[in-house]
């Protein structure tokens, strides 16, 4: 398992509120989600690990 880091996140109270109802739609923590989010946006650019694999298989 990854090791996690905790880190201070500040954001808008609207979108906050937005992604805890989109975390509860879909059974997940808001902190889950968040990182979701996160990962999906970085795969989708290219720049996750797995992302890279796919682009460059060795």
């Amino acid at each position: 398992m990854a090791k996690k880091k905790a880190f201070a996140l500040r954001i808008d109270e609207d979108l906050l509120n937005l992604v805890e109802k989109w975390a509860a739609d879909e059974f997940r923590s808001t902190n889950g989600q968040l990182e979701w989010i996160i990962s999906k946006a970085l795969s989708e650019a290219g720049r996750s690990k797995k992302s890279a694999k796919k682009d460059n298989p060795t």
